[in-house]
């Protein structure tokens, strides 16, 4: 069935309002580099696809075959000339505001990492305090990072494959930590990304707040995530990991609600660097929450967690269930920690540089066959090191699920292989096993099938 679409030209919002002369020829020659061009418009399409619900970047593009976009100068800068745009996108003829601010963040971000970072050689990602400073100018060009605004930046995790259910409990806890004035991260996208959102809108507005809600994706995922209208200020970061470490150093706790394999990434991202030797005495306050129904599925989580990273890995966070006023008043005083402690240390509020992150949780991965097989998943590693490798698997099994890249290195080569130590990869299997069960793997109207196939396990 053919869909609505429309052809337009718009103008910039923020950053980009104001460029010069070398600017503008520089977005200009975006068309120049094919690489460069197809991350720009298929993060677009992601963008102007906001509010229809599909996880599939592969489909989302055959959906769409005839989009385009280019910049294209004009008297005073550029303008981004449009065709095949998702008519969903506009109101009476008229692109909402909201997503046209988002089309010029994405390529801002986009050019900035391409140009700026790629091109003229002045970072060394074969460091971890090079690969950093690439966060911090992402964010520091995106206008994000603000000195004078204290702790009060909550990270909320999840998944955009829930039960509404789930989604109204997130909603619940937003509301409850909007109240308390704490400003609002995720990853941007539906589900449990746009619920906390949404709730901590209304707390806001009743404490009479101007809100921040902050959303940080990647080019491989944001066709999953496409941003929520409520984010107001969004960054596309290079890869998975950038967009991970950029959580952690802007944000001063975080709370996790449930997902599938990508909160999983997450969350042994997240316990990785927190087991760190480095990190031991550093306050970082997590939160797994979830209405009663979701008991079972932060069980299985917590039972993984103790199975492969063990009691000390499990010590980091704390599990509350069906209150979300409780989880409000735990973050807020593990916040007072935070900011008690970056006061000791004269550390800044808005970025965490006292936090350790190794390099094996900054490099890249990319999730072929041969590298998802040749991953360590051995017992009797330091216990952050194979957190980064067990992230690094589920990691993969999201790009299988629903990035275009991943899904189409499974339809040429069939499902990626697993290996590891029994006492690694049965618990593994186990938590996946309940994810497909619990239909957390992809939106749920859909029928699974495994990307993944996990050996090792008898």
């Amino acid at each position: 069935m053919p869909h609505d679409i429309i052809n337009t030209r718009v103008s910039p919002m923020g950053a980009l309002e104001v460029l010069s002369r070398a600017e503008v020829a520089r977005l200009l020659d975006l068309g120049h580099d094919e690489g460069l061009y197809r991350t720009f418009r298929d993060c677009a399409l992601a963008v102007l696809n906001c509010g229809n619900e599909s996880d599939d970047g592969k489909e989302l593009l055959r959906r769409y075959p005839s989009f385009d976009i280019l910049p294209v100068s004009r008297e005073r800068g550029i303008e981004l000339a449009i065709t095949g745009a998702p008519a969903s996108a506009f109101v009476d003829g008229e692109m909402i505001a909201g997503i046209r601010e988002h089309l010029f963040s994405v390529l801002r971000d986009v050019v900035y990492v391409g140009d700026e970072i790629r091109s003229n050689g002045k970072f060394d990602p074969s460091t971890s305090a090079g690969l950093t400073d690439i966060v911090f100018r992402i964010l520091r060009n995106a206008g994000v990072l603000r000195a004078a605004d204290g702790v009060r930046l909550a990270v909320c995790w999840g998944g955009h494959a829930i039960s509404r259910e789930e989604y109204e409990h997130t909603k619940r806890v937003g509301y409850q930590l909007g109240l308390r004035g704490l400003d609002i991260c995720t990853g941007c996208g539906s589900g449990a990304m746009k619920g906390p959102m949404k709730g901590a809108a209304v707390g806001h507005a009743k404490q009479r707040i101007e809100g921040r809600y902050l959303g940080f994706s990647e080019p491989g995922i944001i066709a999953a995530e496409s941003p929520n209208p409520i984010v107001n200020a969004l960054v596309i970061f290079p890869d998975i990991e950038k967009r991970l470490e950029a959580f952690v150093r802007v944000g001063h706790g975080i709370v996790i609600f449930p997902g599938g394999a990508g909160t999983a990434e997450e969350i042994l991202y997240l316990l990785g660097i927190l087991l760190h030797p480095q990190n031991a005495r550093l306050p970082f306050p997590v939160i797994l929450s979830g209405p009663k129904s979701a008991e079972d599925y932060f069980r299985r989580i917590d039972a993984f967690i103790g199975q492969t990273l063990g009691a000390r890995a499990r010590s980091r966070y704390s599990i509350i269930i069906d209150d979300p006023e409780r989880v409000a008043r735990e973050m807020i005083s593990g916040l007072e920690r935070v900011r008690e402690f970056r006061e000791s240390r004269r550390d800044a509020f808005h970025f965490n540089w006292l936090l350790s992150i190794d390099h094996e949780f900054q490099r890249p991965f990319i999730p072929t066959h041969e590298n998802m097989a040749a991953l360590d998943l051995r017992a009797g590693q330091p216990e952050h090191i194979l957190a980064a490798n067990l992230r690094r698997a589920f990691s993969g099994i999201v790009a299988g699920n629903v990035k275009a890249d991943g899904i189409l290195e499974i339809e040429r080569r069939g499902p990626f292989e697993i290996r590891g130590d029994a006492a690694i990869m049965r618990p593994m299997d186990a938590l996946l096993a309940s994810f497909v069960e619990q239909k957390r793997m992809k939106l749920p109207c859909r029928e699974y099938t495994p990307c993944y196939r996990i050996t090792g396990g008898a």
